[in-house]
C-alpha cells in the first residue's frame, strides 16, 4: 500500500464517523423538537366581556281577560230561551237567557197565601191584646192572662216576619229566571240549549255562558327565584304571539305575588296589555320578554370556560409567554350560556374555552382566539 493511500484511508474514516455523529445529532434534535411540539396543547381561547346592556329573560306566559266569569243558573227549572251566543258583545244587564220555573211559581203563590194568613192572624191576635190591655186597666181580668193575649200577639207577628221572608226568597228566585250579564263583555262559551233541565248552582252543573272583557289582558308570568328582588310594577315587557310573527306587543308589569311559590321557588307577576281593538285572544300562548337592567359593568365568560376543582371554581388563562395559570372566581348569575363573574378576572384576562381537566399550572399551550359573544 502506497503512502498515499495509508493517509486517505484515516482521513475517510473520520469524515464518515463525523457525518454519523452528526447525523444522529440532528436526529435526536429532530426527536426531542417533535416531544416539545407533542407536549404543547392546542386550546381555544376568548377573552370576557363586559355587559351593561341588561339580562333579557323569556318566559311563557298566560294571557287572561282582564275580567272573566262563569254565568250560572240561580234557580232551577228548564231554559225557556237563550239571547246571545259565543262571539257576541253584551252589555252590564242585557239580557241572556230565560228559565222556565213551575216549581218556584207554584212555591211562590203558596207562600203568598201562607203570609195572608199569617197577617191575618196576627191582625186577630193584635185586637185581642188591645182589647185585653183595656180589660187588664179595669181589673176586670188578671194580668196573667193579659200577659198570654200579648205573647200571642208577638208570637203572631213573628209567624208574619218569617212568612213575609219566604215570600221574598222566592220572589228572589224567580228573578233569576232573567240570566243578564253582569258586566260588558264577549260571550266565548255557551254550555246549555233551550229546554234543558237546569239546576241552580255551580255543583249541580248549571254553568249557562262564560263571559269575558277582553279590552284588557292580562299576563301572568312565573318568574325565577334570582330575578324576584328586580322585579318591580313598572317593569317593561315584549310580548311575542304565535299568531302574529314578527310583531311586538309592550306591556308593564302592574304587580307581583311578593311571595314566592314554595314548590316552584318561582314569583307570579302579572302584566297589562290593552287590547281595545280585539287583536288578541285570552288563553293564547305568549312569550314575554323581560329586560333586567344591570346595576353596574359584569364580566361574563362563557360557561364552559369554569373548571370544577377542590379549590372551587376556576379559570385557566394564558400569559403572554403561552403559560397556562389558574386563576379561582366568585361566580354570579347563571344565564345559561354565559355566566357572570363577581370576581377573580378581569376583561384583560386571555381565558381557555373547554379546559381539560387535566390542565395545571405553567402548562405550555399553543392558542386560538375566539370572540365571546355578550
Amino acid at each position: 500500500m502506497s503512502r498515499k493511500a495509508l493517509i486517505i484511508l484515516p482521513v475517510a474514516a473520520l469524515v464518515l464517523a463525523a457525518w454519523g455523529i452528526s447525523t444522529r445529532l440532528q436526529a435526536r434534535n429532530a426527536l426531542a423538537q417533535d416531544a416539545a411540539n407533542g407536549a404543547v396543547i392546542n386550546v381555544v381561547v376568548a377573552k370576557p366581556v363586559h355587559s351593561t346592556s341588561g339580562d333579557e329573560l323569556v318566559l311563557p306566559g298566560n294571557v287572561q281577560a282582564q275580567t272573566e266569569a262563569t254565568i250560572y243558573a240561580r234557580t232551577s227549572g228548564y231554559l225557556k230561551a237563550w239571547h246571545p251566543d259565543i262571539g257576541a258583545n253584551v252589555r252590564k244587564g242585557d239580557l241572556l237567557a230565560e228559565i222556565d220555573t213551575p216549581e218556584i211559581d207554584q212555591q211562590l203563590r203558596q207562600a203568598s197565601a201562607d203570609l195572608a194568613t199569617a197577617q191575618a192572624n196576627y191582625a186577630l191576635a193584635n185586637t185581642t191584646n188591645e182589647r185585653w190591655k183595656g180589660l187588664l186597666a179595669t181589673q176586670s181580668v188578671s194580668a196573667q192572662d193579659a200577659d198570654q193575649k200579648a205573647g200571642d200577639a208577638q208570637a203572631k207577628k213573628a209567624a208574619v216576619d218569617a212568612a213575609a221572608a219566604n215570600v221574598a226568597r222566592l220572589r228572589d228566585l224567580e228573578s233569576f229566571k232573567r240570566v243578564v250579564a253582569p258586566f260588558d263583555g264577549v260571550i266565548t262559551a255557551r254550555r246549555t240549549d233551550t229546554g234543558a233541565l237546569i239546576n241552580a248552582g255551580q255543583n249541580a252543573g248549571g254553568e249557562l255562558f262564560r263571559l269575558a272583557d277582553t279590552r284588557k289582558l292580562r299576563i301572568y308570568v312565573q318568574l325565577p327565584e334570582k330575578y324576584a328582588a328586580l322585579t318591580r310594577p313598572g317593569l317593561p315587557a315584549e310580548l311575542r304571539f304565535d299568531e302574529h310573527p314578527g310583531k311586538k306587543y309592550e306591556a308593564q308589569t302592574v304587580r307581583t305575588s311578593r311571595a314566592l311559590d314554595p314548590v316552584s321557588r318561582t314569583l307570579q307577576v302579572e302584566l297589562a296589555l290593552d287590547n281595545a281593538d280585539g287583536e288578541l285572544f285570552p288563553g293564547a300562548y305568549v312569550e314575554v320578554h323581560f329586560k333586567f337592567p344591570d346595576a353596574a359593568e359584569t364580566v361574563r365568560l362563557p360557561a364552559n370556560t369554569v373548571l370544577f376543582r377542590s379549590a372551587g371554581l376556576q379559570v385557566a388563562t394564558v400569559g403572554s409567554d403561552n403559560h397556562v395559570k389558574l386563576k379561582s372566581i366568585k361566580q354570579g348569575r347563571d344565564f345559561g350560556p354565559t355566566i357572570e363573574v363577581l370576581d377573580g378576572l378581569t376583561a384583560d384576562d386571555v381565558v381557555i374555552l373547554n379546559p381539560p381537566d387535566s390542565l395545571v399550572d405553567g402548562a405550555v399551550v399553543k392558542t386560538t382566539p375566539q370572540k365571546v359573544k355578550p
